[in-house]
């Protein structure tokens, strides 16, 4: 692989920028860790925010390094990657999740980072640098993880229903506000799913400007803890407007329900994280959420609003591709 000429200024823009990324991810992001926990009224806001940050960086020390590897040497071909890429992809996921954060849709931080990249290395170097095997498995969970959230979240609902249908709600509110405490550990797959792909970018860059070994089998120790600590910082500022529509307008939660959502959810994204696949969390918990509010009653949920969030999955990757195959032209003028 050719040593890319490249300033160690540029550079450092470079990875700073992911860093900011990383940073929004959390802030867009946080809605899917503590949206349920904050709409039961299990907890308020500010402590559940800091609980989910806390949760977000000990995944360092819980899920391995398989989604990282996927991003970095899994998704385009690393011999199209250069500084013009990387800050074309960049761009492209930071203006998207802006755009979505704006209007409170609850869009994937995670697809609009693989969006970014494919838009610059196709600009590049057209379709021929993409990895399919990599996409395929990412755009294939598209569909497969909020399927598997919406499962779990519905199967798990039904029998703490069957279990506790003798009890009285006053009982069940109570059990349920403590074990929704414990599944807020969905911060734990939040973090250890979605740090890493920001340090993929980062690996991807080291790579290609010849600071890291092509054949490393995992990125310096610098960049994991400062990918964990961007993200869990930008999940202490949450992401409000995504929250209410995470926490409100899909369907009505109670503990209960919370707890059976964050749980799904969790189960889901760790089991991604083990086999290297880059879901997004926003599609799994908002599937799990969906099946909680169904296994209830379908009219539970507003699907006129859960629609409109889908609507948003699908244009995810190609908006995102397309603001950054303009910024890569950019980028070429600029740096």
């Amino acid at each position: 692989m050719q040593t890319l000429e490249i300033s160690i200024y540029a550079l450092g823009l470079l990875i700073a920028l992911a860093l900011i990324f990383d940073f929004m991810n959390g802030f867009h992001d946080a809605a899917n860790a503590i949206a349920t926990v904050v709409s039961t009224g299990v907890l308020k806001p500010q402590t559940a925010v800091a609980m989910a940050a806390f949760f977000n960086f000990i995944a360092i020390f819980v899920v391995g390094l398989h989604v990282a590897t996927t991003i970095g040497k899994g998704t385009i071909d690393p011999h199209v990657v250069d500084h013009y890429v990387i800050f074309g992809a960049l761009v492209g996921a930071i203006v998207w999740n802006l755009i979505t954060w704006y209007y409170g849709i609850p869009s994937s931080s995670s697809h609009a980072l693989i969006g970014g990249l494919v838009g610059a290395a196709v600009a590049k170097s057209g379709t021929g640098a993409l990895i399919a095997g990599g996409l395929i498995k990412t755009v294939v969970f598209i569909v497969v993880a909020p399927l598997l959230g919406f499962l779990l979240g519905t199967l798990i609902m039904l029998i703490v229903s069957w279990v506790f249908v003798k009890s009285t709600p006053r009982r069940i509110d109570t059990w349920f506000r403590r074990l929704q405490l414990a599944s807020a550990a969905y911060s734990l797959g939040h973090g250890g799913n979605d740090a890493q792909k920001t340090m993929g970018i980062i690996w991807m860059l080291l790579i290609a400007s010849g600071h890291v070994a092509a054949d490393a089998t995992a990125p310096p120790t610098w960049v994991i803890v400062s990918c964990y600590g961007m993200i869990s910082f930008g999940t202490l500022f949450g992401g409000w407007r995504i929250v209410r529509t995470m926490g409100q307008k899909i369907t009505k939660l109670k503990p209960v329900g919370g707890f059976c959502a964050e749980t799904g959810g969790a189960i889901t994204l760790i089991m991604a994280s083990i086999w290297g696949v880059p879901v997004s969390t926003t599609h799994t918990i908002t599937g799990a959420i969906v099946g909680v509010g169904s296994a209830q009653r379908l009219s539970a949920v507003r699907w006129g609003v859960a629609g409109n969030i889908v609507w948003a999955w699908v244009f995810t990757i190609p908006a995102s591709a397309f603001v950054a195959a303009i910024f890569w032209w950019i980028g070429t003028k600029i740096m």
